[in-house]
């Protein structure tokens, strides 16, 4: 489980043969769970100035290309005894988006991500969304889109204020949202499963 909050910025030295190898300060060890601009993979070598992961085919057929290459977010799998901030990440990818407007306001820089309009749904206005790996809070939700207001210091820490109109980015939705959806979906079609009534009977019987 990752938090959202970028650690570092890396940097990808050479992808081949589905194997990533980044150039890094973080002391990684052989199997921890590392995410790469919102990409959770996981080390299987570690060198003197960095370590290596390996992508999975699932990986690749959902992240665009320019997500392994050049600058990358790196933040490594939450600890038990860590402070909880940012949100719930997974590292699970949903989606690619695409930027499609940046709109320099007084104190801040506002962001229209485009999206395959099936996201959507997971997507919820004042709810939380990761982009690249960067924990961010969605400020409005349209049909196929949606607007992010970034601060100076999250434009100044991470890579984002480096993106232009455009840009594609690793997107994952709120991972509450989805488990709702697909709870409520699979409940229509299943004639055996059991109301919420009856879950809150359960749970008050411990």
């Amino acid at each position: 489980m990752f938090t959202g909050l970028i650690r570092e910025i890396g940097s990808v030295t050479n992808y081949q043969n589905n194997i990533l190898t980044i150039r890094s300060k973080h002391q990684a060890k052989l199997g921890d769970s590392i995410a790469v601009n919102g990409v959770c993979l996981t080390v299987i070598k570690v060198r003197p100035d960095g370590f290596d992961l390996e992508l999975s085919d699932e990986t690749r057929s959902i992240i665009d290309e320019s997500k392994i290459s050049g600058s990358i977010h790196i933040e490594p799998a939450m600890q038990m005894n860590d402070r909880f901030e940012g949100h719930v990440v997974q590292g699970h990818v949903d989606a690619t988006g695409t930027v499609l407007k940046i709109i320099s306001r007084e104190n801040a820089t506002d962001y229209l991500i485009g999206i395959d309009p099936k996201f959507i749904t997971y997507i919820v206005p004042k709810g939380s969304i990761t982009i690249d790996g960067v924990s961010l809070t969605v400020n409005d939700v349209y049909e196929d889109s949606f607007r992010l207001t970034i601060i100076p210091h999250t434009l100044k820490e991470t890579l984002i204020g480096t993106y232009k109109v455009g840009t594609k980015v690793n997107i994952e939705t709120d991972m509450f949202a989805r488990y709702i959806d697909h709870i409520l979906s699979h409940k229509k079609t299943r004639k055996n499963s059991l109301s919420w009534d009856e879950i809150d009977n359960i749970q008050m019987s411990y």
